[in-house]
């Protein structure tokens, strides 16, 4: 199953909007922290031409607005870039989405271990994912495991496995890369490139987080 990684804050009016960074300034023609700026100031932002001119009509999304664009049956990976300030706002929020949705079987949560900790007691059935070591993905009872591409070996891929956990690395951009994940057995990669890995793993059935 094809997997999308998405980010989600929540602005001064407390709105879900799907953004990576805490300030606008990198990949908008705005200014200032996320938090600090209201939804319709958000949405009126020029968020493409930063990549390409073509792109100049692109506006922020809210969480939902991108949870309707996703194909059916998509998988989907939403961190939730919550703060002590905003923790039990936007993460409840988030969580209810999905379960509003039905999406609680192709979609999960990841974050920070105290996010993870309000949507699993928000919503006990929801799906979270973790960076953290095998042995606390467990106490927590997490389904996935994150780790840095670096750190990921063979071993921690089995130790993953016999406790029930898939292991996604974050991530990898290169073949060379991509490869040796998959070599240690990895269940998904997170990657800027997925028509790389796609033409890499073709026909087998890896997953591909993008």
């Amino acid at each position: 199953m094809d997997i999308i990684e998405f980010d989600v804050r929540l602005t001064r009016d407390e709105e879900l909007i799907v953004i990576h960074d805490d300030r606008v300034d990198r990949i908008s023609d705005g200014a200032g922290l996320v938090a600090e700026l209201d939804l319709a100031q958000m949405l009126a932002f020029d968020a493409g031409s930063w990549f390409h001119e073509r792109f100049s009509t692109e506006r922020f999304l809210t969480f939902s607005q991108t949870l309707d664009l996703m194909p059916p049956r998509m998988g989907l990976n939403v961190n939730v870039k919550a703060t002590d300030a905003d923790r039990e706002v936007l993460v409840p929020r988030v969580v209810e989405s999905l379960a509003q949705r039905q999406l609680l079987r192709t979609a999960f949560v990841t974050g920070s271990e105290e996010n993870l900790l309000v949507a699993r007691r928000v919503e006990p059935e929801v799906l979270i994912c973790s960076n953290l070591p095998v042995s606390r993905c467990v106490e927590m009872g997490c389904q996935l495991l994150q780790p840095a591409n670096g750190i990921t070996t063979s071993e921690l891929v089995v130790e993953a496995h016999e406790q029930g956990i898939e292991v996604h690395p974050f991530y990898a951009d290169e073949a060379a890369e991509m490869q040796r994940l998959i070599d240690c057995g990895v269940d998904g990669i997170l990657t800027n490139f997925p028509q790389r890995l796609q033409r890499l793993i073709a026909p087998t059935a890896l997953n591909q987080d993008t």
